[in-house]
């Protein structure tokens, strides 16, 4: 199955339960339907990502592509779009991949129905954190049709996943206002719980799950998807501030603005250059040219070099587990491709 058609029947299984659930929502209120209209538009333009790796894996271990395997790889999507929403709610972002996400779209309706500023703003929070409850709810739904013989072990793979997904976001917010030190140890369990187990490691192991794959089977797809997870978060945090907004569809401000910990920070924070800027990471309404500072003491500790090399050394030890993992052939070459395009990427 091609990533185009993988990507067509997952489309057409989300559109089949957005489309049901928008039915149901219209005959309670106006309201409702359009947060789940709202829903809808913003699970649009993704890359689809999880559910390439529920396929991948449960085809490369004998599954069939039948509707469980779609609606499996619906539901990874529908958890991905659940902790999007509460991120962004988290973060005070209101835009994602491009333009206004559901929290901006809901504020700026409710500013034009003549709310003022604060209500406004409340109004496109709570709706967001609403939406991010209902998608976690509807991952589960989906997971809990999944065919008996399998339902038990993707169950406690998905709920595993959400449970670690939980503290590495805690984690992550911690780290950013303090409450945790941002050693590398810490910077890396944050990304292996918030990213790594959702994004990768669940996906495939649920997959091969699903096709009755062995158990030492699945604990080596989730090793393989932990160390791609950590790189791709790795390019993702360097994009955050190295990145051009009109490729990453986020503002190149954010993470500088927020001052969010990451391991680029930490290589940095200890030397003479970024102490001369320090006092303006975390600062909220930081300007261009404060940005373009920071940019260039975070290219003369080194950091950004160091950072690359991470990157580099990481994909090339991950290439080669993969190809010594024992994985049907098909997808270790689906498993290298993924590689690169998680680390060799400007979105």
């Amino acid at each position: 199955m091609t990533a185009a058609v993988v990507t067509e029947a997952v489309e057409q299984r989300l559109e089949q339960f957005f489309a049901e659930r928008i039915d149901r929502a219209r005959q309670i209120g106006p309201l409702y339907a359009e947060l789940w209209e709202g829903l809808r538009r913003s699970n649009e333009g993704g890359k689809r990502v999880r559910p390439h790796l529920v396929l991948a894996a449960h085809r490369a271990y004998g599954g069939e592509e039948d509707s469980a395997a779609i609606t499996l790889a619906a539901a990874f999507e529908l958890l991905h779009h659940a902790l999007l929403l509460h991120d962004d709610v988290i973060d005070g972002d209101l835009i994602r991949r491009g333009r206004p996400n559901l929290a901006g779209t809901q504020q700026a309706a409710a500013e034009a129905a003549g709310l003022p500023p604060a209500r406004a703003q409340l109004w496109g929070e709570s709706s967001a954190i609403l939406a991010g409850d209902l998608m976690l709810s509807s991952a589960h739904t989906l997971v809990a049709g999944v065919p008996a013989q399998a339902r038990a072990e993707v169950l406690e793979i998905f709920d595993e996943t959400v449970y670690l997904a939980a503290a590495g976001e805690q984690a992550d917010v911690a780290l950013s206002v303090g409450m945790l030190d941002a050693d590398p140890e810490g910077l890396m369990s944050v990304m292996a719980n918030k990213t790594a187990s959702y994004s990768f490691a669940a996906p495939l192991r649920a997959g091969a799950a699903l096709a009755g794959a062995g158990q030492q089977i699945t604990q080596d797809l989730e090793a393989i998807g932990h160390q791609m997870g950590i790189l791709f978060q790795l390019r993702d945090d360097m994009l955050g501030v190295f990145g051009q907004e009109q490729l990453t569809g986020k503002s190149a401000l954010g993470d500088l603005r927020e001052g969010k910990r990451t391991v680029l920070i930490s290589r940095a924070e200890q030397l003479p250059a970024w102490q001369l800027v320090r006092h303006l990471f975390g600062k909220p309404d930081l300007t261009d040219a404060e940005a373009e500072r920071l940019r260039s003491a975070l290219m003369d500790t080194g950091a950004y070099e160091a950072v690359e090399s991470m990157i580099a050394e990481g994909r090339a030890e991950l290439l080669v587990r993969i190809g010594e993992s024992g994985a049907p052939r098909s997808l270790q070459e689906e498993l290298a491709r993924l590689t690169w395009r998680c680390t060799d990427r400007d979105a």
